[in-house]
């Protein structure tokens, strides 16, 4: 049985003549014993207690159960068999991740990459049914993880990511056209790519423009993001005795290219200036990209008031048998 309910839960103040019984009994119990005339007890003091003494309020328990569960066969209880049918025309999304030297700047906690890694965990987490890839970029660009449903592989390839896996650069029209390469053979209804970085391209051999165009072609839609406070940020660097001392160092983001690519692609653009920003932006981008899921569902009850009824003329019978066998009243 599962999905137990009751039809008719009114019966359940039945109980509140059970606790009278209960505590009736509990008052009343020691005048219920045979007692017998004898001119001393000393005969009897160290008598040994029988199965019966002990077995004595046994009775009683039989009855309540037997009674308590009754009730509840009277409530009607009822099992439930329930199904659904889910039918999803899913997303496929690709996150480009910026992980340049710069990235590591704390205007963001711990810095911009863990940052950017933990609001994207917290993202793929909300969304089952879609199919999501990563692709990292420096100066140049690769696939970290290609499109999967598999979320749990892709959490862990985030959490591998860091600076130092590429050289030090922003190729960001690299790093489009490699999410881009990525989506152009999906068949999911909506395909998106969502672009994170806190620089300018300087990089690489493909303008962002170019592949916001290319993009554009297929049918994709990219969401921009730049990271960074406004105006300087603390970066970690190492002295000469290998102490990690921060400098300042400008924020310089491409916003208007950013601006751009979003706009050319039926996208929008974002500016993440903290981690509470970035989590609000991606939350936006989550209700902006919703997966259609249709589901039918189906319930059928069945009486179950039939199980219980028996269980409760099983101790009702137990009791009968008891109380004329073993505990069987002196006349």
């Amino acid at each position: 049985m599962s999905g137990l309910k009751f039809a008719d839960p009114g019966f359940f103040y039945l109980f509140i003549l059970v606790a009278g019984m209960i505590a009736w009994y509990l008052l009343k119990h020691r005048t219920f014993q045979s007692g017998i005339q004898t001119s001393s007890i000393k005969g009897f003091e160290n008598a040994p207690h029988t199965y019966r003494y002990y077995l004595r309020h046994f009775l009683f328990v039989l009855r309540i159960l037997a009674i308590s569960i009754l009730i509840v066969a009277l409530a009607r209880p009822q099992s439930t068999n329930s199904w659904k049918d889910v039918t999803t025309e899913g997303i496929d999304i690709v996150i480009a991740l910026d992980i340049s030297g710069s990235m590591l700047s704390e205007d963001f906690k711990p810095n911009r990459i863990e940052a950017a890694k933990d609001v994207a965990i917290h993202f793929i987490n909300s969304r089952p049914n879609d199919r999501i890839g990563l692709v990292i970029f420096s100066s140049e660009s690769f696939t970290q993880c290609p499109l999967t449903i598999d979320h749990t592989v892709l959490i862990n390839l985030f959490k591998d990511v860091k600076f130092g896996m590429i050289e030090d650069g922003t190729a960001i029209g690299l790093g489009l056209a490699n999410a881009v390469n990525r989506l152009k053979e999906s068949t999911a209804k909506s395909k998106v790519v969502i672009l994170l970085t806190d620089g300018v391209n300087n990089r690489g051999e493909i303008a962002p423009v170019t592949a916001a165009e290319i993009a554009q072609t297929y049918g994709i839609r990219v969401y921009t993001i730049g990271v960074g406070t406004r105006g300087t940020a603390p970066y970690p660097a190492k002295d000469i005795f290998g102490r990690t001392v921060y400098q300042n160092i400008p924020v310089d983001i491409d916003e208007k290219t950013l601006e751009d690519i979003a706009s050319l692609t039926d996208g929008k653009y974002f500016r993440a200036t903290d981690n509470a920003k970035l989590r609000q932006i991606y939350n936006e981008i989550d209700k902006l990209e919703k997966s259609k899921i249709d589901v039918r569902e189906y319930n059928r009850k069945n009486e179950e008031y039939l199980l219980f009824s028996l269980i409760a003329g099983a101790f009702l019978l137990l009791e009968i048998l008891i109380k004329n066998t073993i505990l069987r009243n002196i006349p």
